[in-house]
């Protein structure tokens, strides 16, 4: 009975964490062409693809931080006499 070196060890790990990362990523692509998919039946059906990312964004964010991100962005609105 032979005793793996820690080169081996260490190379077997390595290929494992290889292959879940790269199992990880194709599965990411997958739920990517979906999502992508889901965003074209969304515009053919009239809606606005940007503003329904932008919608999907803010409820992906805290509901304190957004509100204070909004705040400040209309208070920069107002100083250069855009409206908010």
């Amino acid at each position: 009975m032979s005793i793996a070196s820690p080169d081996s060890f260490a190379k077997d790990h390595l290929r494992s964490f290889v292959d879940r990362i790269e199992s990880e990523e194709a599965e990411i692509r997958d739920r990517n062409q979906i999502k992508s998919e889901i965003y074209k039946e969304a515009k053919a059906m009239g809606f606005d693809v940007k503003a329904l990312r932008k919608v999907i964004g803010d409820r992906r964010q805290d509901p304190d931080k957004r509100a204070e991100l909004e705040a400040i962005v209309d208070l920069y609105k107002q100083a250069l006499g855009m409206p908010s």
